[in-house]
């Protein structure tokens, strides 16, 4: 399989700089299986796509203010943060990567430095002084929201992007990334899913940055994807398996976990650990019955994984009718429902 049976040409007007408000005013295309048709929808009809009895799954993850601006001596330095590697220990990308060393300090402000422990290409391990909660309160204080590279606008700080990039279900600190899929949803919306007889469970899976890598190869079986932490709860386990209807995953990155921490059998058990599942098509779905997931880029893997759910000439139908009617892409764009081919 190769990368290029999976890009589209994609007009940059339709890649979204801002969120709507109200989040749930976005649209919806819902994309049904087999051949029936699609219909334009809105974020706020999807309670009527969901049946009584479903599970709909949702990522608590929060995002962390990952994208810091600081000085080795006299030198810029920005690093993003993208994976928690222990205590106070993170992998970044560093820009310009060149400019640093092991042993070298980068200092954020005058209480708040890291320390280089070493750097591969554009990648540096950097340990913060201090326990996490200084880490934590540090980036609070300094940090900005790592918006991804297709946002070409400055995060807002401490003003739209904190909230704007953080999902209603945020609980659990470590992405550095949202799971864009639940920026839709506002309280409102969460109460008219439980009224229509539908679970909401939380699983966790930290988003990290090089969900935005690029796919550097051709040939796609030579593609490493990047790795994940993730946890399935017991009591969402349990949930899960008792239900009556479908298992509806609220975006890639729930579907993801599921499907790592699913057995052959198509039953969850607690789990925890690091992701590196990669969906292609001809992948066999164990628990997911229907997703909802934003428009994602072409040549991308998350574009690779929705058409490998609902069928890659179906996907490239869909995905050509939301640029007809233009839809917004990307991560504060509009979304999809899709059931499963």
């Amino acid at each position: 399989m190769q990368l290029s049976d999976f890009d589209f040409d994609l007009p940059d007007r339709l890649i979204a700089q801002h969120p709507v408000d109200p989040r749930d005013s976005a649209r919806l295309l819902h994309v049904p299986a087999g051949d029936a048709p699609f219909a334009d929808l809105g974020v706020r009809d999807l309670p009527m796509l969901l049946q009584p009895g479903d599970v709909l799954v949702v990522n608590d993850t929060r995002v962390i203010p990952a994208r810091l601006t600081g000085r080795r001596g006299d030198a810029k330095v920005e690093v993003t943060l993208h994976k928690r590697l222990g205590p106070s220990r993170w992998a970044a990308f560093a820009r310009p990567a060149r400019r640093l060393r092991p042993g070298d300090e980068v200092r954020f402000a005058d209480d708040f430095a890291a320390t280089v422990e070493s750097r591969d290409g554009a990648q540096a391990v950097l340990r913060f002084a201090g326990g996490d909660a200084d880490l934590a309160a540090g980036l609070e204080k300094h940090g900005v929201m790592p918006l991804p590279p297709y946002i070409k606008r400055p995060a807002d700080g401490d003003t739209e992007d904190r909230d704007s990039y953080q999902t209603v279900f945020a609980a659990r600190d470590g992405a550095v990334a949202a799971p864009t899929a639940s920026l839709h949803f506002t309280p409102r919306l969460v109460q008219a899913i439980r009224a229509r007889g539908v679970e909401i469970v939380a699983v966790t899976l930290h988003v990290g940055a090089g969900t935005f890598l690029p796919v550097k190869v051709e040939d796609l079986s030579q593609h490493v994807m990047h790795s994940e932490w993730g946890q399935v709860s017991a009591q969402t386990a349990q949930r899960i398996n008792a239900r009556q209807g479908r298992v509806v995953a609220a975006g890639t990155t729930a579907l993801r976990l599921l499907e790592s921490a699913v057995d052959a059998n198509g039953r969850l058990a607690p789990w925890a650990g690091e992701t590196d599942l990669f969906i292609l098509p001809g992948y066999r779905f164990r628990l997911v019955d229907a997703l909802l997931t934003n428009f994602h880029l072409p040549r991308s893997t998350l574009f690779m994984l929705v058409s490998a759910f609902s069928g890659t000439d179906r996907m490239r139908a869909a995905y050509a009718h939301a640029i007809r009617r233009e839809y917004r892409f990307f991560s504060y764009g509009d979304a999809g429902f899709l059931e499963r081919a």
